[in-house]
């Protein structure tokens, strides 16, 4: 496997195929956790690795440089999914500085006992010469925790992203010429959909602040590495962080005897006879990691769900609860569903949109029990409403 960025700097992170859980985000692919050493006169390791897996980077480590060769370790983000292996690491690396700003310290003391650490607060834009080589550290907050920089290695033109342009991928490969580049940007797609959306604004503001450095290689702290096709990702994150709209329509829904199913297809049925993508999800089949991708670039979303002890099925509230806190933006949509006494379902599956902030194309079509063939009509119209919007996009 190659680890080598280039001339003495170096991959030392840890491949997690198993893992398939991230605090709710279904990782299909596994992940990796990234971690870089620069070796020059002074040797900086940048980032950790969780803390299961400290002792893997250590011996990683070793295997260029003495452990009590390294001088600095650059935290970016104190997530513990990165920082979870500082403690080890402090305690390995006897004459390392700690390097991260002013937020970024008071989380790791939150998080860790950092009594006996040597800590230096960097500023933003601030440079440390490890002789040959300098870095450069740039606050980006809100990319995606408040504490969150990026590290810049100048001469190279290396840089050490953090959580952008990054992707839960577990491969042999290290970099992005060397992978599936489809699979590579579809991961990178749900890692966006999933954790980054809700910071669009921080995003775009970060991209400007960035824009001028001369870019070769840009290293996150997941996935591959992008040295080939990083206008590629670049592309695609000023698509996603304003997440400019598809011609597509996403018809999620929640059936429990199968009425509110058969009016989920007559939306589907009704989107169809126009020329746009149509996805139709059962989400009590689909995870909300997979339903959250599809939806981030639609144009238009219907939710439908049966009504369930006065109220919304659980699935369908769970979905749209995932979804709201994500905040898609752009989006037409309606809502509807099968009920017995009281339309509930639909009812509070329209409060959810409106939350989102989705134009509605029509109130919520409610039926009780089974479609009647009208219904069914006025799905259909509903489902071509949807479609018009798609077209427009």
């Amino acid at each position: 496997m190659n680890t080598t960025l280039t001339d003495n700097v170096f991959w030392v992170g840890y491949i997690d195929w198993a893992v398939r859980d991230f605090h709710g985000y279904k990782t299909g692919r596994g992940s990796t956790y990234n971690a870089y050493l620069v070796v020059d006169e002074k040797t900086a390791l940048v980032d950790a690795v969780k803390a299961p897996y400290a002792a893997a980077l250590l011996e990683q480590i070793q295997s260029h440089v003495p452990l009590e060769k390294v001088d600095y370790i650059v935290c970016n983000h104190a997530e513990p999914d990165h920082s979870g292996g500082l403690p080890a690491v402090m305690r390995a690396c006897p004459n390392a500085t700690l390097l991260c700003n002013a937020k970024c310290k008071d989380a790791l003391d939150r998080h860790y006992d950092t009594r006996d650490w040597k800590v230096q607060v960097v500023a933003d834009t601030e440079t440390l010469a490890l002789g040959r080589r300098t870095l450069q550290f740039f606050d980006t907050p809100m990319v995606h925790w408040p504490e969150s920089m990026v590290t810049y290695l100048v001469d190279e033109g290396i840089l050490f992203s953090m959580d952008a342009f990054g992707q839960h991928y577990a491969s042999g490969f290290r970099f992005d010429d060397e992978s599936d580049l489809c699979e590579v940007m579809q991961e990178a797609k749900t890692y966006y959909a999933n954790i980054v959306l809700p910071y669009g604004r921080p995003v775009a503001a970060a991209l400007a602040r960035l824009g001028g450095l001369t870019l070769n290689m840009v290293a996150p702290s997941h996935g591959v590495i992008w040295r080939s096709h990083f206008d590629t990702i670049l592309a695609a994150y000023q698509a996603w962080m304003v997440c400019k709209p598809a011609r597509k329509v996403v018809i999620a829904y929640c059936s429990m005897w199968g009425s509110t199913r058969a009016m989920a297809e007559a939306v589907a049925a009704g989107a169809q006879e126009l020329p746009v993508e149509v996805k139709l999800i059962n989400v009590d089949a689909t995870h909300d990691t997979q339903i959250v991708t599809e939806v981030m670039d639609c144009a238009a979303f219907a939710a439908g769900s049966a009504t369930l002890n006065m109220g919304i099925m659980p699935r369908m509230a769970a979905t749209l609860t995932y979804l709201r806190g994500l905040k898609p933006l752009g989006k037409a949509g309606f809502a509807f569903g099968s009920h017995g006494w009281a339309a509930k379902g639909s009812e509070e599956a329209a409060r959810y949109l409106e939350a989102m902030q989705m134009k509605p194309v029509r109130e919520p079509l409610a039926c009780r029990f089974a479609p009647d063939a009208a219904t069914l009509e006025a799905c259909r119209a509903a489902g071509r409403a949807l479609a018009e919007v798609a077209q427009r996009a």
